[in-house]
């Protein structure tokens, strides 16, 4: 260097100096080779991106006037040197060639300054970084310069290149305005990180506002940021499916080309075609912006490994007394800088990952959802809609869960293999000893994953059996406590807990052995290697700089050896989910051309030539040589028995089927109305319109039409009343009107109606039919294809089909078909019967029309007085927002009881804003301030106060342990600097590893007994919550929905269960951690107290303005996450009804919307993880450099051991700290279960089920003499009575009809016979007991119900039959007899085991109510109280039923509530209910001759003339 530069000089003085040649030359170049490097590729990203340009501003001018005049200064010195050499004073070529180099650089940064303006950039790192690098080289020289200061020219000129460096940098920091003519912002609250400067994006400063948002108020959805236009579906979505149909064709063209070259071949067997690669398609849309993600990973990577070498520099350092005290203090900010560098990086890189993930999660949720639309019926039948919706919510999510690790595939070899390096460096191969410890835990680890894996799913099947379960127990709790059967269903309950916990309990032993394994590990690691290394050789002796820089060195080799195992398993599971993506994604599409939808002018609208059409390709045809030919605006009647290929037809007409030959054509638009009818979750005004625009007059004809008028006044919120899932609010007529008026709405040009009429009641089909698809009608003039049950209109239609075995047996008008006397004339014998039975019942109904609407579900809602509103409004919001995905259907209806009764007409707008409004703000002040002490000490009571004492107890043990262990090391290193270590190397190395095995020990006994407490909390929760459920009285039932309760037994157990355990876990864990850390820091350097005040308040300040805001963001994501999938689910169930009405591509966008609402919450969760990330971690790295400075100072009265112990324990604090928050947060959200859990299993019970001292006799009743005294009744506190005043008594062995309109209190009678309502006033008597005063089950076991909608439960017959196994087989089969259920259940090859699938599915209705039947013919009680069923299920079953209980409950004392009077034209007596009081008792003889309702009502039923 002397030849090119010139005279050196040296380190080791007082005042350091580097040497002037290593300041020209190093020092002055750095910056200006990273600018030249990085220029090309910059430029080129320019070229590139460009976003419009910027107006000059007066920071771009000042910053280009600087950047020229440091050219000049920089000029300025070489032709000094030029004049200098003129002079005579050669100078060595340095002082040419860097002013030289300088300046150009400088010109450069200048024009990059202009060009970014002009490509529109508002801030550049790229400069940043270089004006930041040009200022910390200058740093060193500008020092030197003062202190050697002399009056040359270029020390003129340095001043000048210095400050106008430090300029350019403060410049730098400031944001240009955002480029002109840019997209013009049209967004309400964009998202700041676009407008962020470089500082700003490095340090997620941007983040800040919505943290202290989040801090001084909840945040709601309209806080939140609009997502960044990259990340919206609308970007995301078609960038995959570009690369997916490439696949697509690619894989197509493999195929045709392999076809062509082994067409031989093929004839033999068939080839498998070549699958599209669906991963391939990931990584070509998303793979790029992920890279940059992984070079930000691999510098995070270079970087780790710097501090245990300056760690060992500053222990060496310490060791050294004549070394210049700067040189510490520089080691101790270089630690700092390079941790502080490392945060940053890492923090960048997790940003592009999770920001992959969640655009891969955008993506194939958008992909899944295109797909389904447009699948086959075939390949829809071989996934269910909960499989396709587990594609959407499970599968995309493993995907965006791996993005965030695939990176550590080759990060973690790569720091193995250079912390291995460097350790090697350090011991020699002594490492290999502590290398065979980590990879023999392995192996250990990896099974103890494998069996947990294996227990979780085992717990899982438990989970989801116990969730069915308690699903049917609390859908069919009216009939679990009208049987009595409360206990035998608790006892099921129970027995699957406790297998559960059972199995948790496993779980946990493994649990334990984990992490005990976990935590050990770099102790024996460190054990087994120190051990070896001072026992193989007597010269190698353990120094502390030897001993703390491999302990820091194993402490990160720790993460990614335990990493590893976890990326493969998550890896293997994302392979799966790939596969099952990629194998939807591949399924056949409907053919969009099967049906011909040309608008040729012909007369016929609708035209089938030879059809001939089946379901899947693997079927046989389920349509053949169909031939229809429908003229333009005709009506045309489809008739035929069940199952002979009504229905297909019309799918066939829609393109639904698969045609095999044949010609469709559909000449026009077509409205289609399915048989079961399909219903939006949207107001009732949305579901008609179906995305027509609005039309009063229009609208208000359709209602008329389709006879909603009345049904919307009852509506609590009219026409805008929400309309839970599946149409839950409605009842099955009113669903299918709306769809009628959906069709007849959207004013197409044919109709295909599938059934409409037999949803609803007789007299309403007229209406129907003679407003609305009739030749008089609002559709005369239109083409109509109607498939109908309903014979009475028959003789008005034009044409009619008749259908038999998939095919045309007759076709023809009315009368021709008459004639005929063919399939349809015996149709018409078969049928008449019933439907004029249909008829004479439709007119006893008549008045039921308004009232019908919403009966069951406003009686609920509505008359609920304001007294109890304020209690009840504040329970619900508790659960309405800690409820996660709560079920839609009960925020329908809880909407409309907030404001119906506030404003008796609401305004739309009102009732949107209003549940809204105070429902988020009440239930936060609820959630958060005194609650949470107040839950923690409820769920360490549950744990056990004394066990929950001893736990923290042995956390403090262990870490005390951990704490001996470290500081005996620090001992023993120190032995190396007094030369005594030969003496007692086996008691060093012996306390050494008691005290670790100790350690490890004591971890597995507290992480054992931590959860075996909470197991036993989590017991003892379930166990109460139970109880409590089951002695719920009904009418909680009625006002809560069920998605609520079953939300408490699912999601808040599960979070018991498993989340809160691993949580507390953590939590204590990182807790004693760090305070540990602190004890260790501050016992090695006293002074280090002051400043963990100031650091402890920043802390806690970060965390509390995090925690507010993550919990917040949470709970809007799970929030916004559930509409989705419902959805989603709609979405495939309606999806034949979207196709017909070409609503396809607008259904896409509603689901890109919801998506991009839900990443909308996700995102700023994100981001705030990696904002605290920045800022703790900023903690930690001060933590560090107080250590080390502090270090330095006190070097003198410290020995190096300590100083390694200390700084070695901060550079692992950082990891802790984050964590702690992450945990707080954790522990915050999961407590809220135990919160919600106790609220539900403390509510209000009914009487007990049994009362000792008032037992009845077990023959009890024996008369069956019924008597009511002046019994008054109301559903709830503060609503009307239902009864008023009832007197009557009824003789043993009577048979009462009752009868009355909709809501004169007729089921409330039955009701309370069961004391499901207790009384207001009054009481009832049976055989001289007052039923007010025995226990519940005591009355409940006596008498008997038919009830009116059969209730069966999943599991065997018998079980359903016969619960509590008190009957022989014998009787069963004679209730089965008697039933005549006795022909099905013996043809089945399971006899009474045969399997009843949920809610009795695989039983037909009749089926049903007769297993109904059979029960209460087995329990055989005095009384018998049979609730007709509304509905004529079917003539047969109902006559079944009626016949048997005539001869076999001939002595009982039978209350039949009827329907159709027929079946009670023998009873003795009939009560005839108005109102609530009785309006009529007597002889149904004497009531006719009376002229009174009854009268009334059998002249309607044409029983009486």
């Amino acid at each position: 260097t002397s030849l090119f530069c010139g005279n050196n000089q040296t380190f080791h003085t007082d005042r350091p100096d580097l040497p002037e040649c290593f300041q020209l030359s190093v020092l002055s170049w750095l910056p200006c080779i990273y600018l030249w490097a990085v220029c090309p590729i910059y430029l080129f990203y320019l070229q590139r991106n460009n976003r419009g340009y910027i107006m000059m501003s007066i920071v771009n001018r000042f910053k280009t006037v600087f950047g020229l005049a440091l050219w000049i200064v920089c000029w300025a010195d070489l032709f000094y040197t030029f004049h200098e050499t003129q002079q005579g004073h050669s100078q060595p070529p340095i002082f040419f060639v860097t002013p030289l180099v300088l300046g150009m650089t400088m010109l450069l940064a200048t024009f990059l300054i202009q060009f970014e303006r002009l490509r529109g950039v508002q801030s550049s790192g790229v400069l940043f970084i270089f004006w930041f690098l040009s200022v910390l080289c200058a740093i060193v020289p500008f020092r030197s310069k003062i202190l050697q200061a002399s009056s040359q020219l270029r020390f003129t000129t340095f001043y000048f290149y210095f400050s106008l460096v430090v300029c350019e940098l403060i410049l730098c920091c400031f944001n240009e305005k955002p480029p002109l003519f840019s997209n013009v912002v049209t967004d309400p609250n964009p998202c700041p990180e676009s407008t962020a400067g470089f500082l700003s994006t490095i340090t997620f400063w941007w983040f800040t506002s919505m943290a202290i948002k989040g801090y001084k108020v909840p945040l709601e959805a309209k806080d939140l940021w609009s997502l960044n236009q990259r990340d919206r579906s609308g970007v995301v979505v078609p960038k995959l499916l570009k690369e997916w149909e490439k696949e697509h064709a690619k894989a197509q063209s493999y195929t045709y080309k392999e076809m062509n070259e082994v067409e031989v071949l093929l004839a033999k067997q068939k080839g498998t075609p070549r699958q599209p690669s669906f991963l391939r398609a990931l990584i070509k849309a998303f793979g790029p912006y992920f890279l940059i993600g992984s070079a930000y990973k691999l510098l995070q990577d270079v970087i780790t490994f710097v501090n245990p070498q300056l760690l060992r520099m500053l222990i060496s350092f310490t060791n050294q007394k004549d070394v210049p005290e700067w040189w510490g203090f520089a080691l101790a900010f270089l630690m700092f800088f390079t941790a502080f560098l490392q945060t940053l990086i890492l923090h960048q890189h997790f940003q592009y990952c999770f920001v992959t993930g969640m655009r891969l999660r955008t993506a194939i949720i958008g992909a899944i959802y295109r797909k389904a639309l447009v699948i086959t019926n075939a390949a829809k039948r071989s996934s269910t809609v909960g499989e396709i919706v587990n594609l959407m919510s499970v599968d995309a999510q493993r995907f965006m869960d791996l993005t965030t690790f695939l990176n550590m595939l080759w990060s973690a070899p790569l720091q193995i293999i250079l912390a291995l390096y460097f350790l090697w460096q350090n011991l020699g191969p002594s490492v290999l000893a502590g290398v065979a410890v980590m990879i023999l835990l392995i192996p250990f680890n990896a099974v103890i994953a494998m069996k947990t894996r294996a227990y979780q799913v085992e717990q899982m099947q438990y989970k989801d059996s116990r969730i069915k379960l308690m699903n049917e127990i609390l859908n069919g709790i009216k009939v679990l406590k009208l049987y009595a059967w409360e206990n035998s269903f608790k006892d099921k309950v129970l027995a699957i807990r406790q297998k559960e916990l059972n199995v948790l309990r496993k779980t946990a032993y493994l649990g334990a052995l984990s992490t005990m394994a976990w935590t050990s590990a770099p102790f024996l690691v460190a054990l087994t290697t120190f051990a070896v290394y001072v026992t193989v050789d007597e010269n190698n002796i353990l120094d502390a700089e030897k001993a703390f820089v491999s302990l820091s060195l194993f402490n990160i080799l720790r993460f990614p050896l335990n990493m590893l195992p976890q990326v493969i398993s998550s890896i293997v599971q994302a392979s799966v989910s790939l596969k099952r993506i990629q194998d939807f994604l591949s399924h056949d599409e409907l053919d969009p051309h099967s049906v011909d939808r040309k608008n040729a002018a012909t007369d016929y609208s609708v035209t089938i030539v030879n059809g001939k059409f089946t379901w899947a390709k693997e079927d046989p045809p389920a349509l053949h040589n169909i031939n229809v030919m429908v003229p333009q605006g005709s009506l045309l009647a489809v008739v035929g028995h069940v199952g002979c290929g009504k229905s297909s037809l019309i799918s066939a007409l829609l393109g639904d089927m698969e045609k095999l030959e044949g010609d469709v054509s559909v000449r026009g638009s077509v409205a289609y109305v399915p048989q079961q009818a399909w219903i939006q979750n949207a107001t009732v005004r949305d579901n008609i319109l179906f995305g027509k625009p609005y039309n009063e007059q229009k609208y208000r004809c359709v209602l008329e039409a389709c006879a909603l008028t009345p049904d919307m006044q009852v509506l609590p919120g009219g026409d805008m009343t929400e309309i839970g899932e599946k149409g839950i609010n409605l009842s099955g007529g009113q669903r299918q009107r709306v769809s009628l008026a959906r069709a007849l709405y959207s004013e197409a040009d044919i109709y295909l109606l599938d059934d409409p009429l037999s949803a609803v009641d007789a007299h309403v089909a007229k209406h129907i039919f003679d407003n609305l698809i009739g030749p008089e009608g609002a559709l005369k003039g239109k083409t109509r294809i109607l498939v109908t049950h309903g014979i009475s209109f028959l003789p008005q239609v034009d044409n009619i089909v008749v259908m038999v075995e998939g095919r045309v047996s007759e076709m023809g008008s009315y009368q021709q078909l008459l004639k005929e006397n063919g399939a349809f004339a015996e149709f018409l014998r078969n049928y008449a019967l019933e439907d004029i039975v249909e008829e004479d019942e439709a007119t006893e109904e008549e008045e039921l029309f308004p009232d019908d609407a919403l009966s069951n579900h406003t009686d609920m809602v509505d008359n609920e007085p304001v007294i109890n509103e304020a209690k009840r409004k504040f329970i619900r919001q508790i659960s309405s927002v800690s409820a996660d995905g709560e079920n839609l259907r009960n925020r329908s209806v809880r909407k409309h009881g907030c404001s119906v009764r506030k404003h008796p007409d609401p305004s739309p707008e009102k009732m949107k804003k209003q549940p809204g409004m105070e429902k988020l703000i009440q239930a936060e002040t609820a959630e958060r301030g005194r609650v949470k002490m107040k839950v923690y000490l409820e769920y360490a009571k549950a744990v056990g106060p004394l066990l929950s004492v001893f736990i923290c107890f042995l956390y403090g043990c262990q870490n005390a342990a951990a704490i001996g262990a470290n500081i005996w090391l620090s001992k023993w290193t120190n032995d190396a600097t007094r030369n005594e270590t030969q003496k007692n190397v086996h008691m060093r190395v012996g306390v050494y590893a008691a005290l670790g095995i100790a350690q490890g020990i004591l971890v597995m006994i507290s992480s054992f007994t931590l959860a075996m407490g909470n197991i036993g909390a989590a017991r003892k929760l379930h166990l109460n919550l139970l109880e409590n459920k089951l002695h719920t009285p009904q009418s909680f039932f009625d006002t809560t929905p069920i998605g609520r309760v079953i939300n408490r037994f699912s999601k808040d157990i599960y979070v018991i269960d498993e989340a809160l355990p691993s949580t507390v876990l953590m939590f204590l864990g990182t807790v004693f951690v760090s305070v540990s850390t602190m004890i260790v820091i501050v016992s090695s350097t006293p002074i280090f107290a002051v400043v963990i005040a100031p650091l402890t308040f920043i802390y806690i300040f970060v965390q509390r303005f995090y925690v507010a805001t993550s919990r917040q963001l949470k709970r809007l994501e799970s929030v916004s996450r559930s509409p989705i999938y419902s959805h989603f689910s709609e979405t495939i169930t309606g999806c034949s009804v979207i196709r017909a009405y070409s609503r396809h591509s607008a259904f896409v966008l509603m689901s890109d919307m919801k998506v991009d609402e839900n990443q909308k919450s996700y995102y700023p969760g994100i981001v705030s993880n990696r904002w605290l990330g920045v800022r703790i971690e900023f903690i930690g790295n001060c933590i560090v450099l107080f250590a080390a400075l502090f270090a330095v100072i006190g070097k003198d009265k410290l020995n190096p051991g300590l100083v390694g112990l200390s700084v070695s324990y901060a550079l692992q604090v950082t990891m802790s700290l984050n964590w702690m928050v992450r945990m707080t947060s954790d522990l915050e959200s999961n407590i809220v279960a135990v919160e919600r859990v106790k609220e539900y299993s403390e509510t209000k019970t009914e009487a007990p089920w049994e009362v000792e001292d008032k037992k009845p006799s077990s023959d009890w009743p024996v008369e069956g003499n019924v008597e009511f005294r002046d019994y008054s009744v109301r559903y709830r506190e503060g609503l009307d009575l239902v009864l008023k005043n009832l007197t009557l008594s009824v003789k043993g062995g009577e048979k009462i009809g009752i009868v009355g309109r909709t809501g004169a209190g007729k089921s409330s009678m039955t009701l309370c016979l069961f004391r499901l309502l207790e009384a207001a006033g009054g009481e009832i008597t049976i055989d001289e007991v007052k039923i007010a005063d025995i226990g519940l089950h005591d009355l409940r076991s006596k008498l008997t119900i038919i009830p009116q909608e059969p209730v069966l439960f999943s599991g065997t017959l018998r079980m359903n039959l016969d619960p509590f196994e008190r009957y022989s087989d014998e009787e069963v089969w004679k209730a089965l007899e008697h039933s005549h259920l006795h022909k099905f259940v013996s043809s089945q090859s399971a006899k009474l085991e045969l399997e009843c699938s949920e809610g009795g599915e695989n039983l037909s209705v009749g089926q049903r109510q007769l297993v109904c039947l059979a029960r209460a013919l087995l329990r055989k009680t005095r009384i018998l109280i049979l609730d007709e069923a509304t509905a004529a299920i079917d003539l047969e079953t109902d006559d079944l039923i009626q016949s048997t209980i005539r001869t076999q409950f001939e002595d009982c004392t039978v209350f039949t509530i009827a329907h159709r009077l027929n079946t009670i034209m023998d009873y003795t007596r009939v009560l005839v209910l108005d109102k609530g009081q009785i309006a009529e008792f007597d002889t149904p003889a004497n009531l006719i001759t009376k002229r009174g309702i009854f009268y009334n009502m059998a002249k309607d039923a044409g029983l009486a003339q």
